[in-house]
């Protein structure tokens, strides 16, 4: 049967439009996630190369620049940018845990976005101990969570979707661990396995993964490290010893994040609540003390360090994981935006540089590798998150069972201390949205009663013969 032409166009223009909008869309979000994940890790990167030049120059310098750039970033993140501070999963976790056209709206909007982005930028020039990768989970959901406005139906459903794969994929992107990021949606953001998300969690981590590999090249976040093929016979106490003491490391972390009511003087947590940016000009000069303390190792995200250590080119202070730990307090309790994964990663290396001291005859990666995941485990008590991660960062399949029982571990010591770090941020996000006031209700002109006698002579009759009780009866 003949077909006319403009039918026949027709119906291929509706259904391409149809496409578009199942695949088309959602493919182009994940595009964007990869590309700025890129970008970003590419603007973080260059801005703390400039602030190590200045202060490798000047030596002194972060004793003013750390605490002024720390004042007009808690500025700026408390005039413009509500909702941008901290890492950005707990405001994600918000997100897919209540209603997410609402908090999305909140949480995950396009001034959000441009803020995370800047002000962390900002912050990296100050030296602070941020790392990229949480801004870059918040930074992906918010991207493909406003790609709602495309859909010509969008509920609840299609939101939770996007906020979750712009999630992974930005993870993803950022470390170059596209297993990470489906166990990371999995396990830290929903707390459960959902059939029907997927293949959308899966598509969006290739999509933004091939992004990524074709601007950077494939390429191990820090490195492969060379494990034999026999492991000491000290393996079994050292994954023991490692797990406990990142365990109680991390806990210690996660427990002054969450009770800074029980450990900061009054003083100062009055001085939080009634002058927020002096605060943070305070913080920012105990980051640049401790700074100049550590010979500058503790400023920016850690990610050298870590790499220096598990390449063997790098000495460290046995302090350093301890003043690094201040450092990243210090920059965490302002507000300021930036994440704690690489931060966590180089504390932990510190850790097994340190334990190191113990174990002599055992390879020095093995123990970093060991320490990374175990105060990554302790710090979000995600031990499946972690130990993919750092399996995917070094190509340590060969140490996949040690990693595995040191996350496990490391994590259930931290419980005992302080609960998952990221879910208890997430519910000061998850208070009661403000309610519209109620529109004012129209106001009707009072009628005064007729008088008894007027109401007679009008023919009509008193309130007590129509079967009604009098006014003021």
């Amino acid at each position: 049967m003949f077909v006319p032409l403009p039918l026949r166009s027709f119906s291929v223009v509706r259904r391409a439009r149809r496409l578009w909008r199942q695949y088309g869309v959602f493919w182009l979000g994940a595009i964007a996630v990869g590309l700025v994940a890129v970008l970003y890790a590419r603007l973080i990167d260059w801005g703390y190369s400039e602030f190590r030049a200045v202060q490798h120059e000047h030596v002194w310098a972060p004793l003013i620049i750390t605490p002024a750039v720390a004042a007009l970033a808690v500025w700026l993140t408390r005039t413009f940018f509500r909702g941008a501070e901290g890492s950005g999963i707990p405001q994600v976790i918000a997100t897919l845990h209540a209603k997410p056209g609402e908090y999305g709206a909140r949480l995950l909007s396009f001034p959000i976005l441009f803020g995370k982005i800047a002000v962390s930028f900002l912050a990296i020039l100050g030296g602070f101990t941020i790392g990229r990768e949480g801004p870059t989970v918040q930074v992906g959901a918010a991207l493909m969570f406003n790609l709602r406005r495309l859909y010509p139906r969008s509920n609840a459903l299609i939101e939770r979707q996007l906020v979750l794969a712009g999630a992974a994929a930005g993870l993803s992107a950022a470390f170059n661990t596209p297993l990470a990021g489906i166990v990371f949606a999995i396990e830290e953001l929903t707390r459960s396995f959902e059939a029907r998300t997927s293949g959308v969690l899966i598509t969006a981590i290739i999509i933004a993964g091939v992004v990524a590999l074709g601007l950077n090249g494939n390429y191990t976040y820090f490195g492969t490290i060379q494990i034999g093929a026999h492991f000491p016979n000290l393996m079994a106490l050292a994954v023991l010893l490692t797990a406990v003491v990142t365990g109680l490391a991390g806990g210690a972390f996660g427990w002054l994040l969450l009770n800074t009511g029980r450990w900061i003087p009054a003083p100062l947590r009055q001085l939080h609540a009634e002058r927020p940016v002096a605060f943070a000009a305070l913080c920012g000069l105990a980051i640049a003390v401790v700074g100049l303390v550590s010979g500058g190792t503790t400023f920016g995200s850690g990610y050298a360090e870590a790499r220096g250590l598990l390449e063997g080119h790098a000495q460290l202070s046995v302090f350093y994981p301890f003043l690094k730990m201040i450092s990243m307090v210090g920059s965490y309790l302002p507000g300021i935006p930036g994440g704690i994964f690489a931060p966590s990663l180089s504390i932990g290396a510190g850790f097994g540089n340190l334990l190191h001291m113990v174990f002599g005859s055992m390879d020095l990666p093995m123990l970093i590798a060991l320490g990374m995941v175990g105060y990554l485990a302790a710090v979000t008590q995600s031990p499946i998150t972690s130990f993919v991660i750092v399996m995917e960062m070094i190509n340590g399949h060969a140490l996949v069972i040690s990693l595995m029982a040191t996350a496990l571990i490391a994590s259930r010591v931290s419980r005992v201390f302080t609960p998952p770090l990221y879910e208890s941020l997430s519910a000061r996000y998850l208070a009661p949205l403000p309610q519209p006031a109620p529109a004012p209700a129209p106001e009707v002109p009072e009628v005064e009663a007729p008088v008894q006698g007027e109401a007679q002579a009008d023919g009509e009759r008193p309130a007590e013969d129509a079967g009604g009780a009098r006014p003021g009866a």
